[in-house]
C-alpha cells in the first residue's frame, strides 16, 4: 500500500473559473481524504500596438503576468469554494494542455470543464484523455451549466433541418 495522498488536479479556466469542475474535484478529494491542486496556465502577452502602429510604451513583464495569473486564480477558487478551501494553487507558464498534463503526472485524477468553444480548442479534451497518465473527467457544458453558444444553436438547427428534410413531421430527437 502506498503512502501517497490521493490527488485530484483540476484545470481552472480564466474565462469561466470552472466552477463545476472545481466543486466536483473538491468533493472527490474529500471523499478519499485527498487533496486538490488547481492549475491555470498563463502566457506572456505581446506588446499592444497603438493606433499609429507603434507598440505601447509599457509591456508587462513575465513576473507581473505570472503574479496576475496567480491573483486571479486565488480569487476564482475562493469565489467557488470559499476562502478556507484548502486547495493547492498552481500557475504554470505555457500551453494549458501541457500544463495540465505535467501537473497531473503523478495525480490520481484530472478534472476539466469542456472547452466553451470548439473553434478555440479543437479536440482539447480528447487530446487530454489520450495523453494523461491518470483518469480524466470532463464536465460537459450541460452539466456545468454553460449556456448554449450561437454556434451550438445553429448546429442543432441544421441537424433538425437535415433530419426532417423530405419527411414532414419527422424530427431528430435532441439529447
Amino acid at each position: 500500500m502506498s503512502d501517497a495522498v490521493y490527488t485530484v488536479v483540476v484545470g481552472v479556466s480564466p474565462g469561466s473559473a470552472s466552477p463545476t469542475a472545481l466543486r466536483w474535484a473538491h468533493e472527490q478529494a474529500a471523499l478519499r481524504g485527498g487533496r486538490v491542486v488547481a492549475v491555470r496556465a498563463w502566457r506572456t502577452t505581446g506588446p499592444q500596438a497603438t493606433p499609429s502602429g507603434t507598440t505601447a510604451a509599457r509591456v508587462p513583464s513575465s513576473t507581473e503576468t505570472e503574479h496576475e495569473a496567480m491573483s486571479r486564480l486565488v480569487s476564482d477558487v475562493a469565489a467557488v469554494l470559499g476562502p478556507d478551501h484548502g486547495v493547492d494553487l498552481r500557475v504554470v507558464r505555457g500551453d494549458r494542455r501541457r500544463a495540465l498534463l505535467e501537473a497531473a503526472r503523478d495525480a490520481d485524477l484530472l478534472v476539466v470543464d469542456a472547452p466553451r468553444s470548439i473553434a478555440s480548442a479543437p479536440l482539447f479534451a480528447h487530446r487530454l484523455v489520450y495523453a494523461a497518465r491518470c483518469p480524466v473527467v470532463v464536465m460537459p457544458p450541460r452539466i456545468s451549466g454553460e449556456p448554449e453558444t450561437a454556434l451550438e444553436r445553429a448546429g442543432w438547427a441544421a441537424v433538425r433541418a437535415a433530419g426532417s428534410a423530405g419527411r414532414p413531421g419527422l424530427g431528430t430527437p435532441r439529447p
